[in-house]
Order: structure tokens, then C-alpha cells, then sequence
């Protein structure tokens, strides 16, 4: 059996490991850099997933803890799509994606790794962005370090706010 290294997961594994949602404790840290905190609105942020499905996945999630749509209110549900549609015009000028997966998993049965602090996720998507690895070796190839894809979307946040 041949073994491909991603030690990047151990954090992953760790952090869950220690409890606490991290969609709550990341906006308190004021480290937003290190955190992949991209944007800041009044009642949700944007963030990189740490552990994405592409280059450039993104969450929007409010800062309070919810874990239900019904709780959110109405300012705080137009935030949320305000910034979920930012997401998409700043993958869009910056990454160039062909297209967009976004979406909530809303209960862990319907795949929700967090289920009790609802985001949505927003996933960027090139013409044969999968191959046979995630098929034949259960392993998703990321050509770009989440620092320089970070890098890439701050830096791309002027353009479009």
C-alpha cells in the first residue's frame, strides 16, 4: 500500500479533539490571518475552510452560536446572503472557477460536521477539478497552500467590496 503524508490534518484531529466550535472561538482570537478569517460584517464573517473540498472553499457563518436557520434574524439572514454572494464575486474575480457548490448541512445526519453553529459553505469548481484519486485512492489533491490562497482572497477583497 502506498501512504501520501498530509500533515496538515493533525490539526484537524487535534481540534476536535479539544471540543468547542471553532466557528464561535476563531472571530474572538482577533488573529484573523492565522484564523482565515477573510471578512468581517456586522453579524457574520467569511472564513477559509481549513480543510477544504477545492482551493478557495469558503464558510459564512454568523458569530452567534445557532444551530438552526429559524433562529437567525432578519438582518442576520440578509447579512449571511449578502455574504455568501460576496464569497462568489470574490472567487469569482480572483480564482476564476467555473462554477459554485454552495450549501448548509443542517443536522448531522444530513453530513453536518458542525451541527449545532450553522454555515453555509461555498465551494469553487474548474472543468475536471476531480480525478481518480478521490475515487481509487479515497485522497483529494489541493494544488495551493491555504496561506497563499488566503493571501490571494484578502488581497482580492478591495476589488470587490
Amino acid at each position: 500500500m502506498e501512504q501520501i503524508w498530509a500533515p496538515w490534518r493533525i490539526e484537524y484531529i487535534l481540534q476536535a479533539e479539544q471540543g468547542g466550535c471553532f466557528l464561535c472561538q476563531k472571530p474572538k482570537e482577533n488573529n484573523d490571518e492565522s484564523n482565515l478569517i477573510l471578512y468581517r460584517g456586522e453579524s457574520t464573517f467569511i472564513i477559509l475552510n481549513s480543510f477544504p473540498y477545492n482551493p478557495g472553499h469558503l464558510m459564512v457563518a454568523p458569530y452567534r452560536h445557532i444551530g438552526h436557520l429559524d433562529e437567525l434574524t432578519d438582518a442576520e439572514s440578509k447579512e449571511h446572503f449578502d455574504m455568501v454572494k460576496l464569497s462568489i464575486k470574490l472567487l469569482t474575480e480572483t480564482m476564476k472557477p467555473a462554477g459554485f457548490n454552495t450549501g448548509m448541512n443542517l443536522g448531522r445526519i444530513a453530513g453536518a460536521g458542525l451541527d449545532d453553529h450553522i454555515h453555509t459553505h461555498i465551494v469553487p469548481r474548474w472543468q475536471g477539478d476531480t480525478n481518480f484519486m478521490p475515487v481509487v485512492a479515497n485522497t483529494k489533491v489541493l494544488p495551493e497552500a491555504l496561506a497563499a490562497t488566503y493571501k490571494k482572497l484578502k488581497g482580492g477583497l478591495h476589488g470587490v467590496l
